[in-house]
């Protein structure tokens, strides 16, 4: 049975690395050099290595050096890391879009062009517009619709199965010398 893309993770997953004979060896070594098993060892080195893998275009204010840098994976892991397969997709969007792998931009492109799932307001039209940034998106909408979302990119359903919103704002009976 295939997992659905909200299923929670766990240690006990296995990840196959190929590693080349001479890395492979030195893994083994620098693992019984810690005391740790080779998987713990090259958990702790990922975890290491994402101290220093940096996001390009995301910037943060750095006050030591008075000015942008880009951030580190590990210094926005609390940004990007999310439970929920559609909270963490729409996180990368919004704060590393360059890193989305193309099944994903296809499903992100129809996300921040669907009025339904963003706060915003009427323009001076009346017509709903909204921004995408972080924050604007309502992600309990998301989660609700995001099957939906996967299989219109996917061509498994039409564009029109997407949620709908309404694009104008309905005029009420306004006591208003202006007729409409």
């Amino acid at each position: 049975m295939a997992k659905s893309g909200g299923a929670k993770l766990n240690r006990s997953e296995t990840v196959t690395v190929r590693l080349d004979p001479k890395l492979n060896y030195f893994t083994e070594l620098a693992a019984r050099s810690q005391r740790r098993t080779k998987s713990s060892f090259i958990e702790w080195a990922v975890a290491e290595a994402l101290k220093s893998v940096n996001l390009p275009e995301a910037l943060v204010y750095d006050d030591d050096i008075g000015s942008m840098r880009s951030p580190t994976i590990n210094e926005k892991s609390f940004d990007l890391w999310h439970v929920d397969e559609p909270d963490r997709i729409a996180a990368l969007a919004i704060h590393a879009p360059a890193l989305l792998t193309h099944d994903e931009q296809l499903i992100w492109k129809l996300v921040r062009e669907n009025g339904n799932l963003w706060k915003g307001r009427h323009d001076t039209f009346g017509e709903w517009r909204w921004e995408v940034k972080e924050g604007g998106l309502v992600l309990e909408r998301l989660r609700e619709h995001w099957e939906t979302f996967k299989k219109v990119a996917n061509q498994e359903l039409p564009l029109d199965a997407l949620p709908k919103w309404q694009k104008f704002k309905k005029v009420d009976d306004l006591d208003d010398d202006i007729p409409f």
